[in-house]
C-alpha cells in the first residue's frame, strides 16, 4: 500500500488491488475516512496511521455502494457508516451482496481475513448536502452513472475531491450499474469543483492535480459522447487507458448503452 500525505490534513493511501484509494481528512478534532483498500494487512496498518498522525477517527464515508469501497468496518468495526441514500437503499435492496462479492474476491486471490465484513447500522446522508468536519464542512454531490447510487466529497478546507469511481487515471468510464446520460451528468457536476481542486483523488489510482483531473475529465466526456453515438463500438479508448482489461469493460459498455 502506498501512503502519501497531499495536506497537513489529508492523508491518501492506495491499495495494491485496483489501486483503489482511502482518503484520510482530517481537521480540528475530527477525522473522516473515506472509502477503504482492500488486503487484510493494508486494513490493519489503518489505525497505526491514524495514531500517527494524533488524528482520531470520527466515522467512515464511502463514495458508493460496490464492495471494494465499504471494507472499513473490516478496520474500524464499531465505527460509523456514512452513506449516499441512493446507497443505503441500494444497501437494503441488497443485503449480503458486498460480503458475498468480497468472499469471491478473497477466493480468487487466495486471501484470507480474520473475520467476515459486517456493515452493521448505516447513516443515509441526504445527497446533496453537508457534513461537518472541524471547523468547516464537507459538500456531498451525487455522483451517479458508474452505478445507481453514490456521491462525491468536496472538501474546501482542503480544496480536496474525493470523486469515488471517476476521473481514474486507470481505468475509463464504466457504467457498470448505472447510464451513459447520469454519468456525463456527474462529470459536468463535478466540473467546477475539478477546476478549483489543488488534489482530486479518484476511485482507483493516483491522486491527480486540477490540471490533469481536467485532462481525463475532457477525454471521458468525449469517450462517453461517442459511446452514444451511432457506433459505440468505435468509441475512442483514452491512449494511457488501453489494455485487454479496459477493452472488456469497453464490451460490457456497449452492451448496456444497447440495452443488451
Amino acid at each position: 500500500m502506498q501512503v502519501v500525505a497531499l495536506h497537513p490534513g489529508v492523508i491518501v493511501a492506495r491499495s495494491a488491488k485496483w489501486q483503489t484509494t482511502c482518503t484520510l481528512l482530517h481537521d480540528g478534532d475530527e477525522t473522516f475516512m473515506v472509502d477503504s483498500p482492500i488486503y487484510p494487512d493494508e486494513l490493519d496498518l489503518l489505525p497505526g496511521l491514524l495514531a500517527q498522525a494524533g488524528w482520531e477517527l470520527s466515522g467512515l464515508l464511502a463514495t458508493h455502494g460496490d464492495w471494494d469501497h465499504l471494507l472499513g468496518r473490516l478496520a474500524f468495526p464499531d465505527a460509523a457508516l456514512g452513506v449516499a441514500e441512493t446507497t443505503a437503499a441500494r444497501l437494503k435492496a441488497e443485503p449480503g451482496a458486498a460480503q458475498r462479492e468480497l468472499r469471491a474476491s478473497d477466493e480468487d486471490d487466495y486471501v484470507i481475513r480474520k473475520a467476515p465484513l459486517q456493515l452493521g447500522s448505516i447513516q443515509a446522508l441526504p445527497v446533496p448536502g453537508k457534513l461537518g468536519l472541524g471547523s468547516g464542512e464537507l459538500e456531498l454531490l451525487p455522483a451517479d452513472g458508474h452505478t445507481e447510487d453514490g456521491m462525491a466529497i468536496w472538501s474546501p478546507i482542503h480544496r480536496v475531491l474525493c470523486c469515488g469511481d471517476y476521473l481514474s487515471p486507470v481505468e475509463i468510464p464504466w457504467i457498470e450499474r448505472g447510464s451513459l446520460d447520469a454519468y456525463l451528468a456527474t462529470l459536468r457536476r463535478l466540473q467546477p469543483y475539478v477546476e478549483q481542486a489543488d488534489w482530486v483523488v479518484p476511485g482507483h489510482g493516483e491522486h491527480l492535480d486540477a490540471q490533469r483531473a481536467l485532462a481525463i475529465l475532457r477525454e471521458d466526456v468525449a469517450y462517453l459522447e461517442a459511446l452514444g453515438g451511432p457506433d459505440p463500438e468505435s468509441a475512442p479508448l483514452p491512449i494511457a487507458r488501453r489494455g485487454r482489461r479496459m477493452e472488456a469493460i469497453h464490451a460490457e459498455n456497449v452492451r448496456r448503452v444497447r440495452g443488451s
